[in-house]
């Protein structure tokens, strides 16, 4: 073999060697996957719960237990039935309907949770109460809301869930929802924020 072609076969060598490597390292930077990366079982683990709190949400409502959540307060305290000074619930959920919907759903799932009322205010901007808060979410939560359209003339409710008929959410002097209109008192936003344990 003479030395030109052997010089060629070497550079034939080296050029297709070059080739091969950045072939494999653009491959590698196209399939990188960082720590921020949102992996598709991180996704798909979001939509999952996504869809279990708007469940949650739909039982509820289809139930009439979301509208009774939104009235089970105690004017006479000036929170919900059983919360602590804070007037919202930490540990455990109400002791409703809505409460046992939750706690099937997501607890027995080591999902946690916190649930807020967003509702508008008279004087313009939208208000935000919690209803059950268990701390700060995590990176990967996930949100559902639901509406409830109040009417002036709906009782709060007692602790066993009955209508308390002599006490209204426009009559009430204490109840943190206040009147925006005339046949539709005001309309509350009850939002689920869910994420894994």
């Amino acid at each position: 073999m003479s030395p030109e072609r052997g010089q060629a076969h070497t550079l034939e060598a080296v050029i297709a060697g070059l080739l091969l490597l950045s072939s494999v390292v653009f491959a590698m930077q196209m399939t990188a996957v960082t720590p921020l990366s949102a992996s598709t079982s991180s996704q798909h683990i979001e939509n999952q719960q996504r869809s279990v709190a708007q469940g949650v949400l739909a039982t509820a409502a289809d139930r009439g237990a979301l509208s009774t959540s939104v009235r089970y307060w105690n004017d006479t305290d000036g929170r919900f039935h059983g919360t602590p000074d804070i007037g919202f619930y930490t540990n455990e959920p109400p002791d409703t309907t809505f409460g046992q919907i939750l706690e099937r759903t997501l607890d027995e799932r080591s999902i946690s949770y916190n649930v807020y009322l967003r509702y508008r205010r008279p004087s313009g901007g939208i208000a935000t109460r919690r209803m059950i808060y268990r701390g700060r979410p995590s990176d990967n939560a996930v949100s559902a809301a639901r509406t409830v359209t109040l009417g002036p003339d709906d009782p709060l409710m007692r602790p066993d869930e009955t209508a308390n008929e002599s006490v209204t959410v426009g009559s009430a002097s204490r109840y943190p929802v206040q009147r925006v209109g005339t046949s539709v008192y005001n309309v509350v936003r009850v939002e689920v924020v869910a994420w894994r344990i």
